[in-house]
């Protein structure tokens, strides 16, 4: 018996070990867009790193954990992206990371889906149904999708007459299978 545990806790630990791998993103595209001063303004969030379990024939089954790098938020200008990481917004020392986890799955039509995901941005948690497409090949999943959220949920800056509290995200990413 003693034997038997012996063998059985390794492999358990390669097993879990195996299943909590992060999925290689080949490309993804995480882009912002907000309205300030009645002016369309935005920028990206680079360094996405995912374990991607999807299957459209075992949606029960399938998941999908994300995880991005605040700090690499990129506006194209410096003073701003300084501005966004800072704790007035997003606060990149506190809060390095956003979450998105998958909650449920359903199939719409076609190669179009819906997620039930938890969204964590500092620490504050919501709900969101995301409609996306799916489309694969024999070594590339490929899911575009997208939110719109308000930003004063998270506690992403404060009320601002001339800065919108509505953020359209949309995601594109490139995943090998």
């Amino acid at each position: 018996m003693k034997h038997i545990v012996t063998l059985i806790i390794p492999l358990l630990i390669l097993v879990t070990a195996a299943s909590a791998q992060k999925t290689a993103i080949n490309k993804a595209t995480i882009k912002f867009q907000l309205k300030n001063l009645g002016i369309n303004t935005g920028g990206t969030i680079n360094g996405l790193q995912a374990t991607i379990q999807f299957a459209p024939d075992k949606l029960d089954s399938s998941t999908i954990e994300a995880l991005l790098d605040v700090s690499s938020i990129n506006t194209e200008n410096d003073l701003r992206d300084k501005h966004l990481r800072s704790d007035e917004f997003f606060d990149v020392e506190k809060f390095p990371k956003i979450t998105m986890k998958s909650m449920s799955f359903k199939h719409k039509s076609g190669d179009n889906y819906t997620g039930q995901f938890s969204l964590t941005i500092k620490d504050k948690t919501k709900v969101f149904e995301v409609p996306f497409i799916y489309t694969a090949t024999d070594n590339t999943a490929t899911f575009k999708g997208g939110i719109k959220l308000n930003r004063l949920d998270f506690g992403i800056g404060s009320k601002s007459l001339v800065m919108s509290n509505d953020v359209s995200v949309s995601i594109e990413v490139d995943a090998a299978k």
